[in-house]
């Protein structure tokens, strides 16, 4: 079990790390050529306007009390009573194939998929329980290879996975129509936690109700992104009403494949996000910008041992914002086999920072109560 916990992704994202080793050779046309779908788009048919009435949508909720992975946690760390928010969580891609005839988009009977989504909500959206009520939905989430091609049918297949995701949300919303909420996600995730906050949340009633948007994985540009946004960056971690965001790399790192395709694309705004600050937030210190020491860390998660329960590991990991907007660990700490290439630590955002994304959701909750 310990294993399965970190190891999400023994048989899938072994595949993207081979895959971009040979990247690393052979450049981009192979890489393509192994990930990206060959098969044409097709249209999804829309979900049922009920679909996600159904606790069987959900991979968690709070009427699922047995197997909802957002309710663990690890060894040493009691489970709490939760905190007055509700948390809407996006899990990042778990449909990751290197089978040119795959989906563009995951089916909703992909057990595997299924498995490996639970897997990441267990070791992510956990560490939002004590703050509240978790939910967080299944959704036909866009193949690996859609990020990896220019053309449309990739930009396609996210527009597809958004609109699931989209529905759930509404469905969230009539579920918890007062009170407190935080927005999770990760990865594939967090793009589309950014839409929802530039279409849903930016300049609606909702967004008062926002403590936090923990946009964790993916790049967001201070000055081409967050006017669109409706919430500012987190400066302190007192602080509510706002937005965190980092990516994780150990030193020497290479960031270079993620801020050259930050800075290709233009931002919420219509601005291009070239020559504009990617936002950082350190998860230690829950400020923008700045270091923090590995002693100020509360936690990191170890499921390294075989056959034990994964546990939290005090003061091991540093962090500083570096100037090219990423989160800089430091020097390669051992989380497993899965850091990407450019000492890029994007699988375990959450994990290496656990400890303190639990007390900076509690803190931030009760900076907006207070308010």
């Amino acid at each position: 079990m310990a294993r399965k916990f970190l190891y999400v992704i023994a048989t899938l994202v072994v595949l993207v790390i081979a895959a971009l080793l040979v990247f690393g050779i052979w450049g981009t046309q192979l890489l393509r050529a192994v990930m990206v779908p060959r098969n044409a788009f097709a249209e999804l048919q829309p979900l049922p306007a009920d679909a996600y009435i159904d606790a069987t949508m959900w991979i968690a909720r709070p009427d699922i009390q047995n197997n909802n992975p957002a309710l663990w946690t690890p060894a040493g760390v009691p489970r709490s009573k939760p905190g007055q928010a509700a948390i809407f969580f996006i899990h990042p891609t778990s449909y990751i194939t290197t089978l040119g005839d795959a989906y563009w988009n995951a089916r909703l009977d992909d057990k595997d998929t299924d498995a490996t989504a639970k897997r990441f909500v267990m070791g992510q959206a956990s560490a939002f329980n004590a703050a509240g009520t978790v939910w967080a939905p299944r959704y036909r989430q866009a193949n690996y290879g859609a990020f990896l091609t220019d053309k449309p049918d990739g930009d396609k297949a996210l527009a597809a996975a958004y609109r699931d995701v989209a529905q759930a949300f509404a469905a969230f919303l009539k579920a918890n129509p007062t009170g407190p909420l935080i927005l999770a996600g990760h990865s594939q995730g967090s793009r589309h936690l950014l839409q929802l906050l530039r279409e849903q949340v930016a300049g609606q009633p909702i967004a008062d109700r926002v403590v936090a948007a923990y946009v964790v994985g993916w790049p967001v540009s201070v000055e081409a992104d967050l006017p669109a946004l409706g919430l500012p960056a987190c400066a302190r971690q007192d602080q509510s009403h706002c937005i965190v965001s980092w990516q994780s790399y150990a030193e020497p790192a290479d960031p270079s494949a993620v801020v050259e395709s930050f800075e290709r694309k233009t931002g919420y705004t219509g601005r291009p996000r070239k020559g504009t600050h990617m936002l950082c937030t350190n998860p230690i210190t829950g400020a923008f910008n700045g270091a923090a020491p590995a002693s100020a860390n509360l936690g990191t998660l170890d499921a390294r041992e075989q056959g034990q329960p994964p546990k939290l590991l005090t003061g091991i990991v540093p962090a500083r914002c570096d100037t090219s907007g990423v989160l800089m660990i430091g020097e390669p700490v051992d989380m497993g086999p899965f850091t990407l290439p450019g000492n890029n630590y994007h699988v375990y955002d959450y994990s290496l920072f656990w400890g303190n994304v639990r007390q900076d959701a509690q803190k931030r909750l009760a900076a907006f109560l207070k308010k």
